[in-house]
């Protein structure tokens, strides 16, 4: 699943140019229906299809680059030589010249073979070629040819395989996609549904021209589209292939950016209002779904077989029912105020009813499924795969300067080979744990550290640990500069402080229990970052309940995203943690709801999570809950 998280996250970066371009060749196509060719119609569709008529290639490059260990424009020229590669050796020339006939004589197949499937392909392979090979050492004869110089070559070499598989497979499944077409066309309304579920389907594969190519044009004789723009079709017939796409990506896709934004966490709803907004139009104005579709399909792909059998439904009872309409570009806003009057149009009012229906069917079910299963929609993915800008910090100097010590201490950007943190420390893989000096990271802020095994490791920080992680890949990435050293100094460097108060706390801090269960001592915690004290003094329970509750009035001061722990600041200033089970935060949410937000001010009783302590013990972490006073190495707990 995280494959396929990382997968869509990498759909953001060409998906979010496509609005805007859809919508300039929408209203370039308006402009050239009502006016006629003009300078502005060519101005107009020559920038919208710059990107639309390239949207393999964008795929191709956002694929390498979102996929790649290390965000590296190498990846990307590595995915760019695959897509030019695979695209250039099956073009319908170059294989008329393997098969020594005239172009017109080669599979049609091979006309459509730029398709975003292809791009996504290329696209994993560079990315693949990137990780792999990006470090390879070649003799010194060959010298030149290592390392990142390597990574194109090796795309390219790769590539040659995928040629001659798709040389094969490719002109099959296109053929047999025109027959199965061709037979579900004979099924009246039930076959228009089926057609339009599976048009849904293919489109992640850039294979639903094939069907497109039966129902659209004169492949099987339906004609549907041309007949419908030239207005000799038959009346009440001509459409019923096209119809039942306004009302889903006019009103029901709509919809779902709706539900995806009122789900989405408070502190990414702005991103994610920028990418479902502008999606949203795009697929009201001009019927260009992509920017909506590619933003979900890969991150919670049962959303988008939902969507795919809204649309299949959409199509049959638009058959069924007195309502034609057709297309000339796609079943957006703009090609439905042109239809309108065509003589091949039937009740088009009837459209905007349906589209009201499926705009509710749409927002009520996608809310519904998001919460339920916890999908990651945009503004809802895990911190790995978050949106991009959507975890960059605004690090002061003091995080930065922390940040830098933490790298140095660690043996340098180039030995940390994966970074992301959890409640309270980072974790990390290292290229070499010998390197990492604990007492240069203690000196820099650190509470302790951890090594767990092997080439893991951990830095024990506090609840602030987030910022430093964000300050450090700043650094790393090189969108940052890390701060001058000061002068050296035999004191300890002050780290920036770990929470917003610096309040004494009292020595009894008294709490109802927060979750029903049995108390234990924190030394049994199986965790030496809690059991040794490290985080702060505090109890643990063993939880038998479902739901964590305020042990005392209080601000809730920081919910960590999945939902597997909660910060409190009490009216005394006393910070508290209560953490949920041990390693949880590597459920990514699985089993976590968060009740509460930020900021929020609770009483005693208050619910903040809601847990399912059968999925932690099914993923194999302990559910005990340690519950520890942060700011405050002298206090004991005392639950009444």
């Amino acid at each position: 699943m995280k494959f396929f998280q990382r997968l869509g996250r990498s759909f953001m970066l060409p998906v979010a140019v496509l609005p805007i371009a859809a919508i300039l060749m929408g209203v370039g196509y308006w402009i050239q229906n009502v006016a006629g060719d003009n300078i502005a119609v060519t101005f107009l569709n020559g920038a919208g299809g710059a990107l639309l008529g390239n949207m393999p290639i964008l795929f191709a490059i956002g694929v390498s680059l979102g996929m790649a260990t290390k965000t590296d424009g190498t990846s990307a020229l590595a995915g760019l030589v695959s897509w030019l590669t695979i695209t250039t050796l099956l073009s319908t020339d170059t294989v008329a010249l393997f098969q020594g006939v005239e172009a017109a004589e080669v599979n049609p197949a091979f006309g459509v073979i730029n398709n975003v499937f292809v791009g996504i392909i290329a696209g994993l392979i560079g990315a693949f070629a990137y990780n792999r090979f990006k470090d390879v050492k070649l003799p010194d004869a060959l010298a030149f040819f290592s390392g990142k110089r390597s990574v194109a070559i090796v795309a390219a070499g790769i590539s040659l395989l995928v040629v001659i598989l798709l040389f094969f497979i490719w002109p099959f499944v296109y053929s047999g996609l025109v027959a199965f077409g061709e037979f579900i066309a004979t099924l009246g309304p039930v076959g228009a549904g089926i057609y339009g579920f599976m048009n849904r389907l293919l489109i992640p594969l850039g294979l639903h021209h094939a069907l497109n190519s039966v129902f659209w044009f004169d492949v099987a004789g339906i004609n549907d589209l041309n007949n419908f723009l030239s207005g000799t079709g038959e009346y009440g017939v001509t459409g019923q292939y096209m119809t039942g796409f306004f009302p889903v990506m006019m009103f029901g896709l709509p919809g779902a950016a709706l539900a995806m934004y009122v789900t989405a966490k408070s502190t990414r709803k702005k991103v994610a209002a920028g990418l479902l907004l502008s999606g949203a139009i795009s697929s009201f104005v001009v019927g260009v779904t992509e920017p909506l579709e590619f933003a979900f399909m890969f991150l919670a792909p049962v959303l988008y077989l939902i969507h795919a059998v809204f649309m299949g439904i959409s199509l049959a009872v638009s058959a069924i029912l007195p309502v034609r309409m057709g297309f000339g570009f796609s079943g957006g806003g703009i090609d439905l105020l042109l239809g309108w009057v065509n003589p091949m149009a039937q009740n088009p009012w009837l459209i905007l009813v349906m589209g009201v229906f499926w705009f509710v069917v749409y927002f009520l079910v996608f809310r519904f499924v998001i919460l339920r299963f916890n999908l990651k929609t945009p503004g809802r993915e895990d911190d790995d795969v978050a949106l991009d800008g959507a975890d960059a910090t605004t690090a002061d100097g003091g995080y930065l300067a922390t940040a830098a010590r933490f790298i140095d201490a660690l043996g340098g950007r180039d030995n940390i080979v994966e970074l992301e943190n959890c409640a309270t420390r980072l974790r990390m893989e290292l290229g070499d744990v010998a390197k990492a000096d604990e007492a240069a990271l203690k000196r820099a802020g650190a509470a302790g550290v951890m090594k767990p095994g092997g080439r893991s490791y951990q830095v024990i920080y506090g609840l602030n640990v987030q910022f430093v992680k964000d300050a450090m890949e700043q650094i790393m990435s090189g969108r940052a500069e890390a701060p001058a050293p000061s002068a050296p100094t035999a004191e300890p460097v002050a780290a920036p402080p770990q929470t917003a108060t610096a309040v004494a706390a009292p020595a009894t801090v008294r709490l109802r229990q927060p979750i029903e269960g049995a108390v234990v001592p924190l030394s049994s915690v199986p965790d030496a970052t809690f059991a040794e004290g490290i985080m702060g003094p505090g109890v643990a329970i063993e939880p038998t309940g479902d739901t964590v509750v305020a042990p005392v009035d209080a601000t809730v001061g920081h919910v960590f995203e999945t939902g597997h722990a909660i910060a409190l600041v009490l009216d005394d200033g006393t910070e508290l943690l209560i953490h949920v089970g041990i390693d949880t935060v590597a459920m990514k949410g699985e089993g976590f709801q968060a009740l509460v937000e930020a900021g929020a001010r609770v009483t005693a009783g208050t619910p903040l999570l809601r847990v399912d302590l059968d999925r932690i013990r099914a993923a194999g972490h302990p559910t005990v809950t340690p519950v520890i006073v942060l700011n405050n190495e002298s206090a004991v707990i005392e639950l009444i």
